[in-house]
């Protein structure tokens, strides 16, 4: 599947909101530069497992599936595993070592925040389950709430933040990450079903 735009976007927003902060009075003092080429070093490694993000779902007993891609692996263990060694530097360098209160407050903030993100990875990309056959597609998330889809009920596929939704004309919807592997199939698939109800519907009304 193609790079978004928020792919590219968000990764250079945050590196050039880092290197002006650092030339900001109250944040000079933080370690924003090397903040900013952590970020920069990960982007890479995101883009290069983009490059190896698998197109085709895996087939089980007649059913497609959606399975978690190295990208998002690496996300959620890359930033769970740099959220516990920035409070492990909260707990004990703060309690040995006179630190300035806003570096202390930096690092338990950007700890947070990678800890929550590591925790929503994991609960919409790594634990939740998606798979189709012919006539229903099937989303399961990871507190087991299970939605399914009649592939002729199909009214839209649209990308958003969170991923690509699968919506049909009763409101309900599927939303998946882009960053599974087999998620351009499936869009493929869900566009064209989409395309194909529209045109039945389009038909049946100009025949009655």
């Amino acid at each position: 599947m193609p790079l978004r735009w928020q792919e590219v976007a968000v990764p250079l927003f945050v590196i050039i909101a880092l290197l002006v902060l650092k030339h900001v009075p109250w944040t000079e003092s933080l370690p924003l530069a090397r903040a900013a080429g952590v970020v920069a070093f990960g982007y890479a490694a995101f883009l290069a497992l983009r490059l190896i993000q698998g197109e085709e779902a895996v087939q089980i007993d007649g059913w497609s599936e959606l399975r978690p891609s190295m990208v998002e692996y690496f996300a959620c263990y890359g930033a769970a595993a740099l959220s516990v060694v920035l409070m492990s530097a909260v707990i004990f360098i703060g309690g040995t070592k006179h630190v300035e209160p806003t570096q202390m407050i930096a690092t338990f903030t950007a700890s947070l925040l990678l800890g929550a993100g590591a925790f929503g990875i994991g609960l919409c990309g790594l634990f939740t389950k998606v798979r189709w056959n012919n006539t229903i597609l099937e989303h399961r998330t990871a507190f087991g709430r299970e939605t399914r889809l009649a592939w002729s009920d199909v009214r839209s596929v649209r990308p958003n933040w969170r991923g690509i939704t699968i919506a049909t004309q009763g409101a309900e919807k599927v939303t998946f990450s882009q960053f599974h592997s087999g998620a351009a199939q499936l869009a493929i698939h869900a566009t064209n079903r989409a395309r194909r109800n529209a045109e039945t519907s389009t038909k049946a009304f100009a025949t009655l």
